[in-house]
């Protein structure tokens, strides 16, 4: 409500702006590391489970690292080592 009525005078108090940017920081500031971490942690994981080194999810800081690694990620031959085809089965179901 005191922000309305700050928008609303002709002339608003210099003062009264400044504590209310000086307020509005500090959260803007938590959102974004909470916003980074809610992007760079699933990245992180994905890049280890590739085989890729982790800290290519700290591209997604840059402007547009997250296009680069999408497409790394979708175009690169993964370095996971593939199942080995099964051996011998036994029959199912089983005869006898």
């Amino acid at each position: 409500m005191h922000f309305a009525a700050l928008l609303l005078q002709s002339t608003p108090d210099p003062e009264a702006i400044q504590k209310m940017a000086m307020t509005i920081i500090p959260i803007i500031m938590v959102m974004v590391v909470v916003g980074l971490a809610i992007v760079i942690l699933p990245f992180w994981f994905i890049c280890k489970k590739a085989g890729f080194s982790p800290w290519l999810s700290l591209l997604n800081v840059i402007p547009l690292g997250n296009l680069i690694l999408i497409y790394v990620l979708a175009f690169a031959e993964w370095k996971v080592a593939p199942v080995p085809p099964p051996g011998w089965q036994p029959p199912y179901p089983p005869q006898g």
